[in-house]
């Protein structure tokens, strides 16, 4: 049973009571099966990237048996390559509704791991869920290109497809650091893999022809950012650049534009990069701003139609909606696990390429401030 004292860092003022932050961490719980899968909502299919950052939010909520559960069931159904089909119905691993094989879904276990050992301090769960996270992260590099961005995914068939999604290579950045850094926990260095994310990293900051247009997506504008390949002044100019465009001022963040459509879960997730910039202030407004999206039992409206025929949509009141927010909430609140695997202030960096030669400025490529000279 969740107590007072776990949910004291999920109180937010205009966002979440202690009673609504319970609430919320019950439904999740009621959510979950008994072997550990988080799909969507029960009866919907589980994908892995999504059934990790609601067992994130679970260990945000101090509910780390359940939590483990949940990483328990990735290691039970990982594929022989190290990969996660894309969608299980109702999380049956034997029942794959999407075989298609997407990098980022696979990636995502490492940030799930770091989290939980941040949270629980628990060395033989790392010592068990490595050959996992090992396996994953050679499943997803397989499949980068020699510009650093790394392939969507593999078809069903195995097929292999190329190009990149910059949200999903974005994501993949952070996976890539929390790797290393469950790697040198173990003292087992991964120099390849301290390559790949310094390459990546530069291919987000410095190549967007190295990724599909989907600039009119709002994950396309702040994922860098959430990420952690953009900092500093490159990641506020890119947040002011798409502000205007994407936030609806006490709606919440557009999924898609030109869609009258603001999500809970993009508008949490930009809360957090605001958080990650330092912008605080902001990202509590924004989370204020979905309060109309919570629904009776303490989950949360995947999204809301804003012109027209006003309503949610669609009828859905999803796993990871709520997850994130507690997660937003968590690293608001200062929760030591969360803040540490967003801020990425402690996570290695890998080592960046000079892959633009020594004129850097006039090839428009910008180095990261924070790496070494």
């Amino acid at each position: 049973m969740t107590t007072p004292k776990q949910t004291e860092h999920l109180v937010l003022p205009g966002v979440l009571t202690a009673e609504q932050a319970a609430e919320t961490i019950a439904a999740l719980l009621a959510a979950q099966c008994e072997d550990g899968a988080l799909p969507w909502f029960r009866g919907h299919h589980l994908d892995p990237w999504d059934h990790t950052e609601a067992a994130m939010a679970l260990d945000a909520a101090g509910e780390h048996a359940a939590a483990e559960r949940a990483y328990d069931w990735l290691a039970r159904h990982q594929n022989e390559d190290g990969s996660w089909y894309a969608a299980y119905h109702d999380g049956d691993p034997d029942q794959p509704t999407d075989r298609g094989l997407e990098t980022n879904f696979c990636a995502y276990v490492a940030v799930g791991v770091w989290h939980h050992y941040l949270a629980t301090g628990d060395d033989a769960f790392v010592d068990r869920m490595w050959p996992t996270v090992y396996a994953a992260v050679e499943f997803v590099l397989r499949l980068q290109q020699p510009g650093g961005q790394i392939g969507w995914k593999r078809e069903a068939d195995g097929t292999p497809v190329d190009d990149a999604l910059l949200t999903g290579c974005s994501s993949i950045h952070q996976a890539l650091r929390c790797a290393l850094a469950i790697a040198e926990r173990r003292e087992e260095p991964q120099p390849d893999w301290e390559l790949a994310t310094g390459a990546l990293a530069h291919a987000i900051r410095n190549h967007p022809e190295r990724f599909l247009d989907k600039s009119r997506y709002s994950m396309d504008w702040y994922y860098p950012v959430l990420g952690g390949a953009l900092t500093g002044t490159a990641a506020k100019e890119r947040i002011e650049e798409g502000w205007d465009r994407f936030v609806v001022p006490g709606l919440g963040v557009r999924c898609v534009l030109p869609n009258p459509w603001v999500t809970g879960g993009e508008s949490c997730e930009l809360a957090l990069a605001l958080w990650v910039m330092g912008e605080s202030d902001r990202a509590l407004e924004i989370l204020q701003s979905i309060r109309h999206l919570r629904a009776d039992g303490g989950m949360y409206w995947t999204g809301y139609v804003f012109e027209g025929n006003r309503a949610f949509w669609p009828e859905e009141l999803t796993n990871w909606t709520a997850g994130s927010l507690l997660l937003a909430v968590a690293a608001l609140g200062g929760d030591e696990a969360t803040t540490a695997v967003f801020s990425g202030e402690r996570l290695p960096r890998g080592l960046e390429p000079d892959c633009c030669g020594p004129d850097q400025a006039e090839s428009g490529c910008v180095p990261d401030p924070a790496s070494p000279a």
